[in-house]
């Protein structure tokens, strides 16, 4: 019964600590993720609203310094503001911006500051035929 007993206490320990809270890189990357895949759905989307593709485009690259314009830009973007997914769209946009801006400002690298690559949508790494043309 001991020996039950501190093997569960030695897996619980484990678990424990090998679910360490997500960094503030890893917060902004699948927030970024989250954000692009959101707004290339509501692009593609047939009941949007016709202003959905006059938004300015949301292909986001963390590594990339233009981003924090390019989230501004949509958050500032007047038209749209009735439409509740693009409401949604620009408060998670917000929120990408503030943490990128106070609470992660020291530990982000910005490895470009390339403003026409964010014009364009990232390949999928899952994407063979992206990777290999």
């Amino acid at each position: 019964m001991e020996k039950l007993l501190f093997l569960i206490l030695l897996l619980s320990a484990f678990l424990f600590a090998s679910s360490a809270p997500p960094t503030c890189y890893s917060r902004v990357l699948s927030l970024s993720k989250e954000i692009t895949e959101k707004f290339m759905n509501l692009q593609m989307s047939k009941a949007a609203d016709p202003c959905v593709q006059m938004l300015p485009k949301l292909y986001l690259d963390i590594h990339n310094y233009c981003v924090l314009a390019k989230l501004r830009d949509f958050v500032a973007y007047p038209r749209c503001w009735r439409v509740p997914q693009v409401g949604a769209l620009k408060d998670k946009v917000r929120s990408l911006y503030t943490i990128m801006i106070s609470f992660c400002r020291r530990d982000l690298v910005f490895l470009s500051d390339d403003c026409n690559t964010l014009e364009l949508p990232i390949p999928s790494l899952t994407d063979s035929a992206a990777i290999w043309s």
